[in-house]
């Protein structure tokens, strides 16, 4: 797990190796074991091409890993951040065509599979990545992203520089960048908490898609997508008993493989355990694959009202791991919060807890840990899974009324209901119009579209097609499925592809963490999505198809335990401890640079409806995030 870099300057323009390695040196968090820069030229053409950087080394712990790579025998050049899990038996199916290796990294077997394959490596890899290969043969750059987007990777191109980095905070480094505010991204900031790709906060500075990969050629970009899971092929039906236990049978081997594939290192590998049922399944698993004693981490409050440890607790002595407890206090939780901020590459509402997570489990020696995230997306863990399928049978009633009249009821309801998020919600959902007024994407919204046009100062909020050029095509690949997998897909590429994932890659790297994802292997997935529906849901019992395929695995306690994850109690800290600094901010509003495009009468009313109960934390918290970030990582705010 590292942080990668690269620049591309033609037309006469130099690249400084100072700025390049200034740029690298701006991930060293991710990377703290090495780091390394390499400048070529090509010199037919006076174009300069440099790479940068910096290791977590979990493979391969050799000075033969190090990056940026080079390959001989081809030419070619390699930086990369992530893991393919599967490299032994590529590199093993590359050496039967006589290719040969000088490292036990799976770098190289990434080097070297593109020089055999070229694009169509990516086919070959099971794991999470973002590379860039300079393809000395084609005069071309390749960058590629992993199937389900757990590696970030951004991009610039403009005036004939092109920079790319794991990080966006990295490219603006480079001094080459305009720091100017994306109104695009900005209104999806306020959608939905967090900047939804290819878009991002900064003007020009765009995220590779998740499954995609990206050319660079005599200047020019190509981007191509080559995988998706909305594409696979309808679920197959699964009529009797016997049918159904072979699909129990069959996951059980797909979770076990996931699993087997995630244990694969050269350094301790541990398991954060908060003892629901996704965490819980996972050292299960990780029990009966692994070869040695299970190192299991859970981070636990010292007031009671907050303490998880007594199913944690339960989870490690029944699997018998070596347990350890991070205690902390509220008060321990409270004091990270400006480091966390500092920490964003982007603004988040969401993150800090694993923040305060991964700087535990780091400060206790590991490296490397598996995490349960993305259980309730797959095994359709969440209440929008019951939720969203009731909003849409009504939708498809209610959108055939005129549309005066779905005005006229949505005004209505705002005045007889009580003045709470739901109320404005639903209210949005009656009146319908725009791509939001989807019930998957108002359940996940920030801000209802109404109230983004109260917020916005001197700016229309154009429909939200325009806050991310993505939405709409998941809309449409989401409707051949039926309702539970519609939902899934949609939560896997929405609130976990562009908020979980990717606070977690950059919290956990924040202190040189790496965290694997077993439950979302695209392998899994795939299988997952081959399945109807009406097989993982159970009004009784939560995530029944995982409960039936791993039977006998957790005690009825974790089962039947009510729904809960780490949680910081942000509702109580902004009304005291932090209230003061958010009030600060946000009641002052008009003095910040953001008061160019937010109207600080909307901002100071947000705070007020917060005070008054009329909204929920998150929203005032959103608001006080991003102008901290923007004080914090742009020197200017204006939009280009």
């Amino acid at each position: 797990m590292c942080g990668i870099a690269g620049l591309i300057a033609d037309h006469g323009t130099v690249i400084s190796p100072g700025c390049l390695r200034q740029v690298t040196e701006a991930m060293r968090h991710r990377g703290p074991d090495d780091l390394g820069t390499q400048v070529m030229l090509r010199s037919t053409k006076g174009v300069q091409v440099g790479l940068g950087h910096c290791r977590l080394a979990v493979i391969d712990l050799s000075p033969a890993g190090h990056q940026p790579m080079h390959d001989s025998e081809t030419g070619n050049w390699i930086v990369y951040n992530g893991e393919v899990y599967n490299f032994k038996e590529i590199k093993e199916k590359l050496e039967r065509v006589g290719t040969h290796f000088s490292s036990q990294s799976d770098t190289e077997v990434i080097l070297k599979a593109y020089g055999l394959w070229g694009e169509k490596c990516l086919h070959e890899f099971r794991g999470m990545f973002a590379f860039a290969i300079w393809d000395a043969k084609r005069t071309r750059l390749f960058l590629a992203r992993d199937r389900l987007g757990i590696k970030p990777l951004y991009y610039f191109h403009k005036n004939g520089i092109f920079l790319f980095a794991s990080e966006v905070r990295a490219i603006l480094k480079s001094g080459w960048v305009p720091c100017g505010l994306s109104l695009t991204g900005l209104r999806s900031y306020l959608s939905f908490g967090s900047v939804y790709d290819p878009t991002t906060l900064i003007e020009g500075i765009y995220a590779l898609n998740a499954g995609h990969y990206l050319i660079w050629e005599e200047g020019g970009l190509v981007e191509k997508e080559y995988w998706e899971v909305g594409t696979l092929p309808a679920a197959r039906s699964v009529r009797d008993e016997g049918e159904k236990e072979r699909v129990f049978r069959e996951l059980r081997e797909e979770l076990d493989e996931a699993v087997r594939y995630r244990l694969v290192s050269d350094v301790p590998v541990g398991v954060f355990l908060s003892g629901g049922i996704d965490s819980s399944t996972l050292v299960g698993l990780v029990s009966r694959n692994g070869s040695s004693q299970v190192n299991t981490f859970s981070v636990v409050f010292k007031e009671a009202d907050y303490s998880e440890s007594r199913f944690s607790r339960m989870i490690a002595q029944r699997f018998k791991t070596d347990h350890h407890e991070i205690a902390l206090t509220q008060r321990d939780a409270l004091e990270a919060v400006p480091e966390a901020l500092r920490a964003m590459d982007q603004p988040t509402m969401d993150g800090i807890n694993t923040y305060v997570v991964s700087r535990e489990v780091r400060r206790a020696g590991l490296k490397v840990a598996l995490s349960g995230l993305g259980g309730d997306e797959v095994f359709a863990g969440y209440s929008t899974f019951d939720t969203v399928p009731k909003m849409e049978r009504f939708l498809k009633c209610w959108n055939l009324a005129p549309a005066g009249l779905r005005k006229l009821a949505a005004n209505a309801f705002s005045f007889l209901m009580p003045p709470r998020d739901r109320t404005h919600k639903i209210a949005s959902l009656i009146e319908g119009g725009g791509t939001l007024s989807h019930p998957y994407l108002l359940s996940r919204s920030l801000f209802t579209p109404q109230q983004r046009v109260r917020l916005l100062k001197d700016q229309e909020d154009n429909g939200d097609e325009k806050n991310n050029q993505g939405i709409a095509e998941w809309l449409r690949r989401a409707e051949g499925l039926d309702p539970i997998n519609r939902v899934s897909y949609l939560e896997l590429r929405n609130y976990m592809g562009n908020t979980l994932l990717r606070d977690t890659d950059c919290m956990s790297m924040a202190h040189g963490l790496e965290v694997r994802v077993p439950l979302i292997d695209h392998r899994l997935v795939e299988f997952l999505f081959t399945l109807p529906g009406s097989l993982k849901v159970d009004g009784a019992v939560a995530k029944t198809l995982l409960i039936k395929a791993t039977e006998g695995l957790l005690p009825d306690e974790v089962i039947k335990r009510p729904k809960r994850g780490f949680t910081l109690p942000f509702e109580y800290w902004l009304r005291d401890e932090l209230r003061h600094e958010v009030e600060r901010v946000l009641l002052n509003f008009s003095e910040h640079r953001l008061s160019r495009f937010l109207d600080p009468a909307g901002v100071c009313q947000v705070w007020k409806d917060f005070l008054g109960g009329r909204i929920s934390w998150s929203r005032p918290w959103a608001l006080y995030v991003l102008a901290r970030w923007c004080a914090l990582h742009l020197q200017d705010v204006r939009s280009e």
